[in-house]
This record gives C-alpha cells, structure tokens and sequence, in this order.
C-alpha cells in the first residue's frame, strides 16, 4: 500500500519514433520563372565574430586586399539581402558589433539612391524565436518569431520601416552609409543576437555597394559610438575578408555529401510571379477528382526538386570561391502565384490549397514523404498572404502565420467550394522567409464528398 506522503511516480511511454508515410500524388514543376532584378546577398559568414568586410562589389584597384573585392556595379533596381549573427568572442568582450552597408558613386555627377521598401530588424529584442502554434491568424500583422520571419512580413503587407532613409544623395566620386545599425549583445545572455535586412533599391546609375562588420569605436569619455564614414571607407580600403569563414559548399556535379554552404555575392532574381493554369487556351487549372491531389514546389533546390527536375535557386553572378554557388534556399525571394481554379463537374467541389513541408527529396517513391508524427526541426516559420473571393463575391485577404517542421503535412490555407462549372482565382503570395529551410510545396486537393 502506497504512503500519501511518498510522490506516485507514473511511468510516461517513450514518444512514438516518427514514421515515414507516402501520400500517393503528383508534384509539378512550378511554372514561370524567376526575374531578373540582382540581389546584393549579404550571408557569409553568418556568424561573425571578427571585424573586415563581408561582401563587397566594389573594384580591387588600390585595395590592400584585392581577393575581398568582385568589381560588380549595380544601377537601375536592384534588392539588398543581409543577415549576419554576432556573438561575444569571449565573455569579457561584449563589445556591440556595427553592420554597415556603403554605397559609392563613381561618376562625375551627383547620384540618386531611392528606397521603395525594406525592413532591418534585430533578434533582440524586436523579433525573438518565440514558440507559436503551427497556424495563426495574421490579419494584425503582430505575429512574427524570428528577425527574417518580422522583415518578410513587412514586405508582404507593403510596409517600409520609418527608420530607413527614403532617398539618398552621392555626390560625384563619394561614399555614402545606406545602413549603419548595430547588433548588440552585452544585455543578453547568451551574448548572441542576430539582424535580418531586406530593402528594394533603385539608382539613377551604377554604384558599387559593400556590407561591412566593425566593432563600435569608443568616444572621448569611454563609451560606444557608431563608426563614422571615414572608418567604414578604411576599412573597406585596408580591410580583409571576415573570418573565421563558412563551410565550403561542394561544387556542382559532385558527388557525395552536398554542402550547399552560405551566400556572399550578387544573385539574379527577387521575384517569380505566375498565372498557373492547363495551357493558355483555358487559362484555367482544373481541379484533382475527388479524393486526389498535385503539387508545384517552392523554392526547390539542387538534391530537393521532388522529381520535378526544377531548380529555382537564383543563380549567383558574382560570388566568393569559398561560399554558395548559388542563393539556395532562395532568403527574400517574392513567391506571388495565382491559381484560377476550375470545377468541370456538375457538382460543387470543395478544395483546399495548403503550403507543406514533405521531407526532401530529389526523386520521389509514388508521392511525397510525410513524417508522423512530424520532426521537431522547423522547417518553415513566416507569413502567407491569401486573397480570393466569397460566396458573396467579395474579395477577401487574409494573413496566416506558419510554423511547418519537417516532414509536416499542416492545415490548409484555405478551403473553397467551388460551384459546378465555375472558376475561382486564389492568389497565394509570400517572401521566403530567411528563418526556413526549402524546399516546400502548396498542394491542391478536391475533398471527398464526406470528408
């Protein structure tokens, strides 16, 4: 007979070990492609814990270290992706490390720098990784876990941070700071904190741009201070690659264990919008039969297209021998993608479109693979933006917050039903966030009568 006083201890069964199912459908290459638009992709080192440069598109000439330098001038629009981690080198050395982005006009004529739209958002405190539910309503625009996830939300709801300069003048064979923002960590505990920066830009001409990490200076009576111009501009002149450095990525074609490693370079392509439909007679996309579904692939990469063959990787134009060879995962790449949704039949269909993360797979075995139940590891954690119509034939948008680990089948974005012989457009649009690991997929499937 057991004592009340004595604590009753329950054995409690060991978790499950997730088991790997096969839901039977196919997945179709998604179509359209990428733009055109270069990308100033900042990720190399992620972590940084040494002063010196990090990426830098401007000329070799008359720099100390030529090798830290790729001569690739942008003009016209172009973006600026940067996220960077900095962490106490030692636990005496609290020191706040500056993110610095300079910006240099190499013509005889005043130059114009204009800012349609961007975020910069620190981990602490504006975005921390807080647990969410796997599905939340974002309407508010409130919900957001991660400094990557907070930026992309932004830019899906038109939003452009007052804090960021609208409109930048170079004078004539100058530099100017687009960005000098720090990444603090003496508060915290651990001494770690992260940045994430997005902005859409556009010069009247070329400019060579480069992203540069400095500890801040102290100023007369011992206190941290943000680096001034001069001291990015030496920096620049006189400073090296960061390091210590990223893993090297394994070059294309090779075999055995792919690294895809980080970003430091230029890519080609911000945005892949795209009408999906049968073929351009109909314009439309029928629906699966009742009980069936297919699926188009996000942000498939290299080891990871589920068969389709597609790979939708932003191509690098110029990048750093010892970095990715190209912008895998594609981080604040526009998914805007319309569905115009056709029942053919002669009954009211119901169909839900719902963004997935099966488990990655270069060739697929009859379907794509789900774990259940599904894997710790997030996979996915940001915004999807929704717009479609209502019974009554309003338009309706709708924000939802995802947090998708591996291997999860998740709630549907949405369901519809869809009268007989009717169309039904469903626009489903989201930046890729920096927090999540590709590839996905968005399926489509007709409900059974039943179900």
């Amino acid at each position: 007979m057991f004592s009340i006083l004595a604590p009753l201890i329950i054995a409690q069964a060991p978790a499950p070990a997730p088991q790997e199912i096969i839901i039977p459908q196919e997945v179709r290459p998604l179509p359209g492609q990428l733009n055109q638009t270069p990308v100033f992709n900042s990720n190399s080192p992620e972590l940084v814990l040494n002063e010196g440069i990090l990426l830098s598109t401007f000329p070799p000439q008359g720099k100390a270290h030529p090798e830290a330098h790729l001569n690739y001038p942008l003009g016209g629009a172009f973006d600026l992706f940067a996220h960077h981690i900095a962490k106490a080198p030692s636990p005496e050395d609290l020191r706040t490390l500056y993110l610095g982005v300079i910006v240099h006009n190499p013509h005889n004529v005043p130059l114009r720098l204009d800012l349609s739209q961007g975020a910069s958002y620190l981990s602490q405190p504006d975005a921390p990784f807080i647990q969410l539910p796997s599905y939340v309503e974002n309407n508010e625009g409130n919900v957001y876990a991660g400094p990557g996830g907070r930026v992309m939300l932004d830019l899906l709801r038109g939003e452009t941070q007052e804090s960021l300069s609208n409109q930048i003048i170079i004078p004539p064979k100058e530099s100017r700071m687009l960005l000098n923002l720090p990444i603090p960590v003496n508060t915290l505990t651990p001494p770690i904190n992260g940045r994430s920066t997005y902005l859409n830009l556009f010069s009247d001409d070329t400019v060579y741009v480069a992203s540069l990490a400095l500890f801040a200076p102290l100023d007369e009576n011992g206190n941290e201070r943000p680096p001034n111009l001069a001291e990015w501009e030496n920096l620049l002149n006189t400073g090296a690659l960061s390091s210590p450095r990223d893993k090297v990525p394994t070059p294309p074609g090779a075999s055995g264990n792919l690294i895809y490693g980080r970003v430091a370079g230029v890519s080609r392509g911000s945005q892949w919008r795209t009408f999906i439909f049968d073929n351009q007679e109909t314009q439309s996309l029928t629906i699966p039969a009742q009980g069936e579904a297919f699926s188009y692939g996000i942000s498939t990469l290299v080891g990871g297209t589920y068969g389709t063959g597609q790979v939708q990787t932003a191509p690098m134009v110029v990048r750093y021998p010892d970095t990715a060879y190209a912008a895998h995962g594609n981080y604040g790449v526009h998914y805007d993608l319309s569905f115009p949704l056709s029942n053919p039949t002669n009954e009211t269909q119901s169909v839900t479109l719902t963004l997935q993360t099966p488990i990655k797979q270069d060739q697929i075995r009859g379907g794509l693979a789900f774990l259940e139940p599904p894997s710790s590891s997030v996979f996915f954690r940001g915004t999807v933006k929704i717009e479609y119509r209502n019974e009554r034939g309003f338009p309706v948008t709708r924000y939802v917050h995802l947090v998708e680990t591996r291997g999860q089948q998740s709630e549907p974005l949405i369901t519809l039903d869809i009268p007989a012989q009717n169309t039904q457009i469903v626009s489903v649009e989201l930046f890729y966030p920096p927090d999540a690991t590709p590839p996905q997929v968005i399926t489509i499937r007709t409900l059974l009568s039943n179900e």
